[in-house]
């Protein structure tokens, strides 16, 4: 099932490694309501789960780490699997009509 714009740039970050939400929340540029209520879905959907990495002693303690799963990074890998397709089908017809 295709990401909405902002699901597609968490797992993006995701699949670069852990993240807790206020790196998400810079990284992607949106709020913590919309990141939350993201997480959670991603998080009933199994395309993510909680990181049992835990802040360091100078960091905040309530901060909270994420992960890709599996099921996750080859969701991720067959969307970016059908863009690329999608893509290459646009450059072939915009080619053929120039």
């Amino acid at each position: 099932m295709p990401f909405t714009p902002s699901e597609f740039e968490v797992l993006l970050a995701l699949a670069a490694g852990d993240r807790h939400g206020y790196a998400l929340m810079t990284e992607v540029k949106i709020g913590p309501g919309t990141l939350y209520t993201m997480l959670e879905r991603l998080l009933d959907r199994q395309l993510v789960e909680e990181s049992p990495r835990r802040p360091g002693p100078e960091e905040d303690q309530r901060r909270r780490y994420y992960r890709l799963t599996r099921h996750g990074r080859g969701e991720l890998t067959a969307e970016v699997d059908r863009l690329d397709k999608r893509l290459r089908d646009a450059r072939r017809r915009l080619a053929q009509h120039a």
